[in-house]
């Protein structure tokens, strides 16, 4: 907003004592008498003393009653809300021309017209008289910025900087629907009523500014495209090579080394050597298509000034480990801005909708208008089920991958971790100690109300993953920003979901094992009217294995099993083996549970030690079938070593690392 205030100028000629008025003038500007006596010594008519002071000063200099010393009204930019969006809002210099955020870019409009003042002076050169032109206003531009949903932002994005001693970051709350930018938070920030001074890292919007490598949370783009072009399905198994895989000689290694993942269980795990084999099916030329239909390597168009265009390059000068390094989020440089669209793309049913953050432009005078803002820009990426797809795996990352941190009261969330290294400038190699944390993700799943980005750049100390420091940002912003929108909560949760907020207690090593593939314990428990899980391939024989349903299980578990329905409470040691005994404390209160009872045939081997291909070739050998259930080296098994079972039977295994 603009307020008329005072500055002071002289008409030197009139000034008695030039070397003490300069004197007396210093000490209330708190400035160099020096300085103010020379500008006395440069024109006889007309200079300024000081300009667009605040109202105590001009008292004060009005009580000294100096001779030659005048007052003239000008206009200034007062920003109330102080450091409030103050990247977004930007700041002018001294003639209230705009330099940075929307006061550069609608400058204007903003600025509107000039007042004058013509000054008479006689023969002698004294001054006697004047007259003013009071400076028309400009128009008023509407942002699309809740100052509710930006004071949350900034708030929470504060506080975690200082628990991660970031050096930086940025929160982006967004409208899927319609692109608007709901809050627009950066760190650090600066106060535009007082911008002498200021530090340029904190005048940046690094919102739109900055450009990182997104890692992990750019195997959206990978895995999206794969489902769009019917390459691979979300319960496809991947080998994942026990965490490696080699690229034109050059060997890429997962932060842990995972067996066999479902592509669900790729994006939930963030499995690299996962997205890599994707990648490789899906090609170079259909993978830089979806890039950049994904808003990626160009300006979103936003209403901002300074914005990236990221950093992507076209296929003709990738290398041949190019589609490997992209397919996990290096190789390609980004904006905060663009990975929020991204993630909104998928949130908005697969159609890639132009970020706004003016709403309109308004005339300074005359009733309120209402103001109904429309959509720029927008074209479809994926199909609605393409989408579908990827919100439901996304929910996964949340509820049971690296995203557990995420996990809302009353709503269901969906999201994506992303951990990137920083090249460091000294050597141009990636640091081992610099990280860019990242959280991205949209709530509630079914009708999408917002979308919440988080980046934190170079957070110390052990904990500095996206599903640890960035993750939780998310967590604490969505649940505020949603209650504070009314935005009705799920009728229908998953029904792990109180493990799940209690995950949020869970040791940081403990998190980053979860893997889609560990829920559930050796028993199958149906729930009342459970929702079917999707088919999991586990084998290396192109033979299915699924792990079965409560409700299909009659038809899976051989006949010379028993199966009985019981309460939990109800059961009996004796008519449950040792492994079902160690998931009991698992179990709800009522259920139908699968009990496995001991009929003769033949004697189930141990596969506890054996990896998941080690223990699909011994069950094979024994004439079982195995349900490898996670990955790593088995820990767990039912029916339990030594039992008796027919042959064919199906075999449990838990797999951890």
């Amino acid at each position: 907003m603009s307020v008329s205030v005072d500055s002071v100028f002289a008409v030197p000629s009139e000034v008695p004592d030039q070397a003490t008025t300069a004197s007396l003038l210093a000490r209330v500007l708190n400035a160099d008498p020096r300085e103010l006596l020379a500008r006395f010594k440069t024109s006889h008519t007309f200079c300024w003393v000081a300009r667009k002071v605040d109202a105590e000063t001009s008292d004060r200099i009005r009580a000294m009653n100096l001779r030659g010393i005048y007052f003239q009204k000008e206009s200034r930019r007062s920003y109330p809300k102080s450091e409030l969006a103050s990247q977004v809002l930007g700041y002018v210099g001294m003639d209230d021309e705009g330099l940075s955020g929307i006061e550069r870019e609608y400058d204007g409009q903003l600025q509107g017209k000039p007042g004058e003042m013509l000054i008479s002076i006689d023969a002698r050169r004294k001054w006697f008289g004047r007259v003013e032109k009071q400076p028309e206003p400009g128009n008023n531009v509407v942002l699309t910025v809740d100052q509710n949903v930006q004071y949350i932002a900034e708030r929470e994005l504060e506080k975690a900087i200082h628990g991660t001693h970031a050096i930086a970051g940025t929160v982006i709350v967004e409208n899927p629907r319609t692109g608007e930018i709901l809050a627009l938070a950066n760190w650090p920030r600066f106060n535009p009523n007082s911008s002498r001074g200021m530090k340029t890292e904190a005048l940046k919007n690094r919102a739109v500014s900055d450009v990182y490598e997104p890692g992990s949370t750019f195997k959206l783009v990978t895995i999206s495209a794969a489902l769009e072009e019917k390459l691979t399905r979300p319960d496809e198994v991947f080998d994942c090579q026990m965490g490696s895989i080699v690229i034109n000689g050059m060997r890429i290694r997962d932060s842990k080394p995972h067996g066999l993942l479902s592509v669900a269980g790729i994006l939930a795990e963030s499995s690299d050597v996962g997205a890599i084999k994707i990648a490789l099916r899906l090609g170079e030329d259909r993978f830089y298509k979806y890039i950049r239909a994904f808003g990626f390597g160009q300006q979103t168009g936003i209403e901002l000034p300074g914005e990236t265009r990221g950093l992507t390059k076209p296929v003709s000068r990738w290398s041949k480990v190019s589609i490997g390094a992209i397919s996990m989020g290096q190789e390609i440089g980004i904006s905060p801005l663009q990975l929020a669209g991204m993630v909104s793309t998928i949130a908005n049913d697969g159609v890639w909708v132009a970020p706004r953050i003016v709403a309109a432009t308004t005339q300074p005078q005359g009733t309120p208008q209402t103001v109904v803002f429309h959509p720029a820009t927008e074209h479809r990426v994926i199909s609605p089920l393409t989408a579908a797809k990827m919100k439901e795996m996304m929910q996964g990352v949340v509820l049971h991958g690296t995203g557990r941190k995420a996990v809302l009261d009353g709503y269901s969330a969906a999201g994506k971790t992303g951990t990137a290294q920083k090249v460091d400038p000294a050597t141009g190699v990636y640091s081992r100690t610099k990280y860019v944390a990242s959280f991205a993700g949209f709530a509630p799943i079914n009708n999408p109300a917002i979308t919440v980005a988080v980046i934190l750049d170079s957070p110390v100390g052990i904990l500095h993953q996206g599903g640890q420091v960035a993750a939780p940002v998310f967590q604490t912003v969505t649940q505020q920003v949603m209650e504070y929108l009314h935005v009705p909560h799920d009728v229908e949760l998953s029904p792990n979901r109180q493990v799940l907020l209690a995950a949020r207690q869970v040791k940081e090593e403990d998190l980053a094992e979860i893997s889609p593939d560990h829920l559930g314990a050796t028993l199958e428990v149906a729930e009342s009217n459970p929702p079917e899980p999707p088919p999991v391939q586990s084998s290396t024989n192109s033979a299915e294995t699924r792990r079965p349903s409560a409700a299909a299980a009659e038809k899976i578990i051989p006949a010379s099993r028993v199966q009985r329905e019981v309460t939990p409470s109800a059961a009996s040691p004796r008519d449950i083996n040792q492994s079902a005994m160690t998931a009991e404390s698992q179990l709800p209160s009522t259920g139908t549970v699968i009990l496995e009872v001991e009929q003769g045939g033949m004697a189930v081997p141990s596969f506890l030690g054996k990896t998941v291909r080690g223990a699909i070739e011994a069950a094979e050998e024994s004439g079982l079938e195995l349900d490898a259930v996670g990955s790593g080296i088995a820990h767990d098994q039912s029916p339990s070593p030594g039992s008796h079972v027919a042959a064919g039977s199906r075999v449990v295994v838990r797999f951890e690392r």
